[in-house]
This record gives C-alpha cells, sequence and structure tokens, in this order.
C-alpha cells in the first residue's frame, strides 16, 4: 500500500505568543493564530486528503476546521503535545531558578520527568505509539492520503525517528500552521518534503 501522511503543526495559541510552556493544557487558537491559518488556506497551501486526524485538543481540532471544514475526523490521543506537568504554562525565566527544571532541561538520557508530568523518553514512546495509529487507520480504511493536525514537538519526534541523523530534534520543528508530506510505501517510508510557505524557506 503506498499513500501519503501529511501531518501539519497546529495554529498559534496566546501560550505560544508568550513563550511559555504549554503542552497538556487544552487552549484555543488565538485571534492571530486563526488568521495566520485562514490566510495559509486561501493560498492554497495545504494538500487534500482522504483520511483526518488530530490528536484531540482544541488548538488541534480549530486548525483542522479551519484549513479542512466541517469533516469527520478520527482523534488519537497519543498524538498529544509533551506533558510539562508542573512547568506547565510558565516561561524559562520563570522556572529557571528552579533545581527540578535544570535537572530536565539538562538530562541528555531522557529519562528525567517534569513533575506531574511525563519524561523525554515516555513522550517519544507514546508519540510512536500514535503514530503507528495513524498507519493502521489508513490501512484499514484504505485511505490513499491523511492530514493530521497535531504538535511541534510530536513532529519534531516523528521526524527525528523516521529520518535520524538529518537533523536535531529542534531543527525539525515546522512554524505553526506547517509540516511535512511524508511518502509511505510498502510498510516504510520513502521520503518527506515541507507544507511551507515561500517566505520559510
Amino acid at each position: 500500500m503506498s499513500m501519503q501522511i501529511h501531518i501539519i503543526r497546529h495554529g498559534r495559541t496566546c501560550a505560544n505568543e508568550k513563550g511559555i510552556y504549554c503542552g497538556s493544557t487544552d487552549i484555543p487558537l488565538s485571534e492571530s493564530g486563526a488568521r495566520e491559518i485562514l490566510d495559509y488556506v486561501k493560498k492554497g497551501l495545504y494538500p487534500e486528503a482522504e483520511l483526518f486526524i488530530t490528536s484531540g485538543m482544541k488548538r488541534t481540532d480549530e486548525t483542522l476546521r479551519l484549513i479542512y471544514g466541517d469533516v469527520d475526523f478520527v482523534v488519537i490521543d497519543d498524538l498529544r503535545e509533551y506533558n510539562f506537568g508542573d512547568f506547565e504554562m510558565h516561561s524559562y525565566y520563570e522556572l529557571a531558578n528552579r533545581h527540578d527544571y535544570q535537572k530536565w532541561i539538562l538530562d541528555e538520557e531522557g529519562g528525567v520527568r517534569c513533575p506531574c508530568g511525563e519524561s523525554k523518553n515516555e513522550f517519544y514512546k507514546r508519540v510512536y505509539r500514535g503514530f503507528a495509529e495513524i498507519i493502521k487507520e489508513a490501512e484499514k480504511r484504505k485511505a490513499g492520503s491523511a492530514a493530521v493536525v497535531c504538535h511541534g514537538g510530536v513532529i519534531a519526534a516523528v521526524m527525528d525517528r523516521i529520518f535520524p541523523d538529518e537533523k536535531n530534534f529542534y531543527e525539525w520543528q515546522p512554524k505553526y500552521g506547517l509540516g511535512y508530506t511524508l511518502q509511505y510505501s510498502d510498510g516504510k517510508f520513502t521520503g518527506y518534503w515541507p507544507i511551507k510557505t515561500r517566505e520559510s524557506d
């Protein structure tokens, strides 16, 4: 089976605009974030799809509707953003002097959990499980294409896993409303190309 999977980062939120950690907190798009998505739609940026999937969070569901209208979609909870626990809705500057925060950001092995949240390793494992569900859903429905609206950290984790050594985790994160199209054929990913504006080159 051959298909294309379009993974799209949700639009901007007020938390994104303020530069604060927002993973499991369920907030909607900001007004400017919604306008940016609609501007991309007018430019014809987004590819068509047969299957639609979100993480089930307000910001992904709203982004999907702005792009594709009132379509039926599948929710895969494992595609939710990183759970920052006690660090949620705080900025780096608010957290910088906390010992538990420094321990987490300096952790290179991925085993340190955010207090009341998850570790990087737990996050990656959950995301990979969720991405496997995308393929199962597409194969079950015999869909030749799927549009998946999720989160920056999720997209970076997926791309880092599928195409290792090309970029680091943070370089894989697309801008809000943008993402990648993945080509999947005969049980493996054979390539990708960005969903982007000219300004994002």
